[in-house]
């Protein structure tokens, strides 16, 4: 499920008739959230649960065990979950910001690692030649790593940024933006993904870091 903050009313207090700037989104329990432009638009949310977590006999029991939060926002005027992966090759292109929340499993924290974070889904960043070449067997071919960097450590909460390239079959080439946190219980990564044409990263750059920026977990202290 999605939990999404809408600004419009704060917003419209302080500037009058001017709408919302952007919209704020966090999760469930709100650990985990970012902002996006206003004229963004959010993927149906039924639409993209299926897609994360399967059909609707399966939803509920899935949601039980692995307490997955998601959420999408795509900057075309007519949404598309297809706009995650793929979309046109110039600067005419537009942003899509895709968020997860997943728990770990026993053995899944027990392994984590930053390059476990890079290596993580969706669109993974290989660490390794032999990870490079599983990937490429999915469909995805060029890979190009643009910048990569370990995040501050805040409160226990650690995370990594990487920018990267990627062909999906015969489509032009995306740039994928994704920073990945690891909670500071090592329990819980948050993962925020931004996908545009490389013409339209550099294009929209300055308004992408904001995004990404804004995308922060926090420590929340049981009652």
């Amino acid at each position: 499920m999605g939990t999404v903050v809408g600004a419009a009313v704060a917003a419209s207090v302080l500037s009058g008739c001017a709408g919302p700037e952007y919209t704020y989104v966090h999760d469930d329990s709100g650990g985990t959230y970012f902002k996006v432009p206003a004229s963004w638009r959010q993927i149906d949310q039924k639409a993209l649960d299926k897609v994360v977590f399967g059909d609707a006999e399966s939803t509920t029991a899935q949601l039980a065990k692995q307490a997955v939060w998601a959420a999408a926002f795509d900057a075309y005027d007519e949404p598309s979950l297809v706009h995650l992966i793929q979309g046109s090759a110039g600067a005419e292109d537009k942003p899509f910001a895709f968020a997860k929340v997943q728990k770990l499993s026993e053995d899944d924290q027990n392994a984590v690692s930053l390059d476990a974070l890079r290596m993580s889904q969706p669109i993974p960043v290989p660490v390794t030649k032999e990870q490079q070449k599983a990937i490429e067997a999915t469909g995805f071919s060029g890979f190009e790593l643009l910048a990569d960097e370990m995040l501050p450590i805040t409160d226990g909460v650690r995370g990594v940024r990487s920018v990267y390239n990627y062909r999906l079959g015969d489509g032009p080439v995306q740039t994928f933006d994704k920073t990945v946190y690891l909670s500071a219980d090592g329990t819980t990564v948050s993962t925020l993904l931004i996908r545009c044409s490389p013409a339209c990263y550099r294009k929209r750059a300055a308004e992408i870091d904001t995004v990404v920026k804004s995308f922060k977990v926090k420590h929340l202290i049981n009652p």
